[in-house]
């Protein structure tokens, strides 16, 4: 494998979702906090899918569903996580590959199964996600494929993935071999009460290895403990290289080179389900950089790539994303038309 053959790898959990429609009665009843995310235990799990109705499984993970965004809009990307073999892990393989994702971990012998996620979405299309994490704890150092991470452009870590101690070092190594291979770091902290829960965990890895940061307004005021929006970003923007922030139906910003760029959600079709919603944004982000766009240009591919995800369920495109940024060019906004023009002359 060369040093150059992959735009991105990410490193995440790689778990089966497993998607019903619900309603906030159902949530309360459930005890459940809305449109956050929660690990539980195996008794939990078997307990909340024998109460869920009727029901879809796709494949997810943010990490997993990152890549697969990127896979679809072109790029050359590859997967580390951890699956058990059985058949949601057998299910994650083939629907990570089709996508032509480059998969190589291997899957548990024995210990616990596959990952799963339940997810509750309710009318107003918010989901309530909870997270059984099964193989993924076991994700550890000796999983990492040194050979894809220093042949990757970025090298992508999921947020999520800090609660297991084994994977917090594992990311501290990946990062490691990714810096000392000249490629670059980012990493998206996934869920606010999971940047409470590490927080201080979270800046040391920011300040020692991360280059790109993916936040929420949410998680950003978090990670800060702030509830001032300007206060937040004024404090990340020293941190990182390149930090986009995503703001839901207000867009997002990115913030570069001293410079705090606005950037306008993109019009969904319909919001059906906002599952992967800030992963596939993170896809266009990322395809944007790996090929040289302006940082206005890496906002607009994120904002669409998470409108065609939140207009159908499940955290991956269905159809796919090259051709869809294709069929929105016409909508792209002037300021990104004019970046686009300058970085081409």
């Amino acid at each position: 494998m060369s040093r150059t053959e992959l735009d991105v790898t990410g490193i995440g959990n790689a778990i089966v979702d497993i998607i019903a429609p619900t309603d906030d009665a159902t949530i309360a009843r459930l005890e459940m906090s809305k449109a956050s995310m929660i690990l539980i235990n195996r008794e939990r799990s078997e307990q909340l899918r024998e109460l869920m109705g009727p029901r879809v499984q796709l494949s997810g993970g943010s990490a997993g569903n990152t890549v697969a965004g990127l896979a679809s809009l072109g790029a050359k990307v590859g997967y580390i996580g951890k699956i058990r073999d059985d058949e949601l892990g057998d299910a994650f393989r083939h629907d990570i590959t089709s996508m032509g994702v480059l998969y190589p971990t291997p899957p548990a012998v024995d210990g616990p199964p596959t990952a799963h996620c339940l997810i509750f979405v309710t009318p107003d299309a918010q989901r309530t996600m909870n997270t059984y994490l099964g193989a993924c704890v076991n994700l550890a150092v000796h999983d990492l494929d040194r050979k894809m991470i220093e042949a990757s452009s970025i090298l992508y870590l999921e947020g999520y993935l800090f609660d297991p101690p084994n994977a917090q070092n594992a990311f501290r190594a990946a990062a490691h071999m990714a810096h000392a291979a000249g490629r670059q770091v980012a990493l998206t902290l996934s869920d606010s009460f999971c940047v409470e829960r590490h927080r201080q965990a979270f800046l040391d890895l920011i300040e020692d290895h991360v280059d790109i940061l993916f936040a929420n307004e949410m998680e950003l005021k978090a990670l800060f403990e702030t509830e001032v929006w300007e206060d937040a970003v004024a404090c990340v923007a020293p941190q990182v290289r390149f930090a986009a922030i995503t703001r839901g139906s207000l867009g997002s910003i990115i913030a570069t080179g001293g410079r705090i760029i606005p950037i306008c959600a993109a019009r969904a079709a319909s919001i059906i389900d906002t599952t992967g919603a800030g992963d596939l944004y993170a896809s266009g982000v990322m395809f944007g950089l790996a090929t040289g766009r302006s940082p206005e240009e890496c906002g607009w591919l994120g904002s669409v790539a998470a409108a065609e995800v939140i207009s159908h369920f499940g955290g991956r495109p269905e159809i796919p994303l090259k051709d869809y940024l294709t069929s929105r060019s016409i909508e792209m906004p002037v300021t990104v038309r004019h970046a686009q023009i300058q970085r081409s002359r």
